[in-house]
């Protein structure tokens, strides 16, 4: 499984995440394809390799001069509310030590419209939408207006929204299976903003990260800003505290803007689970992987409902699905459901499981499973084409199956039992392929 892993010791805003993706190995130049088809226009995107405190990585840097016009940092007169994100660095970031006056007003309606109409990639498309709207919600319920009426000073400005959908490109080309982050440094002190002097965290980064495992006074600086959060918020799938065991790939480093007496960086890298994918060569000779285990003892289902809650699950991506009896308390008959699925799908089906079985609670595990490699191949012969899965030990071909569902249809068709059936494709010369 292909882990990306966000380590925010430093805090995390939208350049540094763009400068340590580009460090991990994402191709500036597949960037700047895709963000021109946003249709903007003044912009320039640069990567260039930097160091904070003895440590080299990457940092992006969006130049906007020759871009829009500036306008005065207020709250100007005009029919919908204006509502501001927060001072950013190169006008998002908070690791900016001066407040900066270049920004354009522009309201959720107008950015979403900009993402939706452009030529960008779709994967990227839809994470830039989730991460505007996020950080749209978030500023409706500090400011207690709709959603439709909130406008943005600096996070509607040109380098935040080149910054967003930067980082939404990344991922989508990065394709990672799974997105983790460790526990999140917000900082400390004030920061400045449209609305004035506020203490960190500022209200809208609380609500993005509400839920995460957050620590601040690490730096008196504010070190999350709100589009690194909402960065955050839209692509991890798991917050991972304490120790962890796992096989480490690339690594990339994001440069923040401010030289501190600590790194100012992020780190993004690939992970493996030390659970998963061993292979036959250089390793043990089976497949080992951490999946979810969940189960509930249920007494008020009838067989038909739990049948079809087990079809439920399978279609809801479910590894395995089983229905064991089981005597509960006062001796009445019931059935352990046991479903084994893998991480990324772990939410649907727990929702799955409240939505649709009587259970008010079920338990849950991470369980290593083991298992052998198999290779799916094709027979053909006079009986048409059928498919064969062979297992293997390492390198050691252990057995060989035909496919239930092709044995059943090739029965029907000749009238013959199931056995009969797989006695007449094996039988008969075939060719694999």
């Amino acid at each position: 499984m292909k882990i990306l892993h966000f380590e925010c010791f430093a805090g995390i805003s939208g350049d540094m995440a763009l400068g340590a993706f580009v460090d991990l190995g994402v191709d500036p130049d597949d960037i700047r394809k895709e963000l021109e088809k946003l249709g903007l226009k003044g912009w320039k995107l640069d990567f260039a390799p930097e160091e904070r405190n003895g440590i080299t990585g990457t940092r992006a840097h969006v130049d906007t001069e020759c871009g829009e016009t500036p306008e005065a940092d207020h709250v100007h007169e005009h029919s919908g509310h204006d509502h501001h994100g927060h001072e950013h660095s190169h006008h998002e970031h908070s690791h900016h030590e001066h407040f900066h006056h270049e920004h354009h007003h522009r309201s959720w309606k107008d950015i979403r419209g900009l993402i939706e109409q452009s030529g960008i990639r779709e994967g990227a498309k839809n994470r830039a939408l989730d991460i505007f709207r996020r950080i749209a919600e978030a500023e409706s319920r500090v400011h207690g207006v709709p959603v439709g009426d909130i406008a943005f000073h600096e996070v509607g400005a040109m380098d935040s929204i080149i910054d967003i959908a930067g980082a939404a490109v990344c991922l989508d080309l990065l394709k990672p299976d799974r997105v983790t982050c460790g526990e999140i440094e917000l900082g400390g002190g004030t920061v400045r903003c449209a609305h004035g002097i506020l203490p960190v965290p500022a209200p809208a980064v609380l609500l993005l990260l509400k839920g995460a495992p957050v620590k601040t006074g690490g730096f008196d600086k504010e070190m999350t800003t709100p589009t690194g959060a909402a960065i955050l918020a839209s692509s991890v799938d798991e917050y991972i505290t304490g120790a962890a065991s796992f096989r480490a790939g690339e690594t990339g480093i994001g440069i923040g803007t401010r030289k501190l007496d600590k790194p100012n960086i992020l780190r993004v890298s690939f992970r493996e689970s030390a659970a998963a994918g061993l292979s036959d060569s250089g390793g043990k000779p089976w497949i080992s992987e951490e999946l979810i285990f969940m189960e509930a003892n249920i007494d008020d289902m009838t067989g038909e409902a739990l049948g079809f809650l087990m079809e439920r699950f399978f279609e809801a991506g479910a590894l395995d699905v089983t229905l064991t009896p089981c005597t509960m308390k006062k001796s009445r008959p019931g059935t352990v459901v046991s479903v084994l699925c893998n991480p990324e799908k772990s939410d649907s089906l727990r929702e799955l499981f409240f939505r649709s079985s009587t259970t008010i609670g079920f338990r849950e595990t991470r369980v290593n499973r083991l298992s052998l490699k198999r290779e799916e191949g094709i027979l053909t012969g006079n009986f048409g084409e059928v498919r064969e899965k062979t297992v293997f030990l390492g390198k050691e071909k252990r057995s060989s199956k035909i496919e239930f569902e092709d044995r059943a249809a090739l029965a029907r068709k000749q009238g013959v039992s199931l056995d009969e059936a797989e006695r007449l494709i094996l039988g008969v010369k075939c060719e694999r392929s």
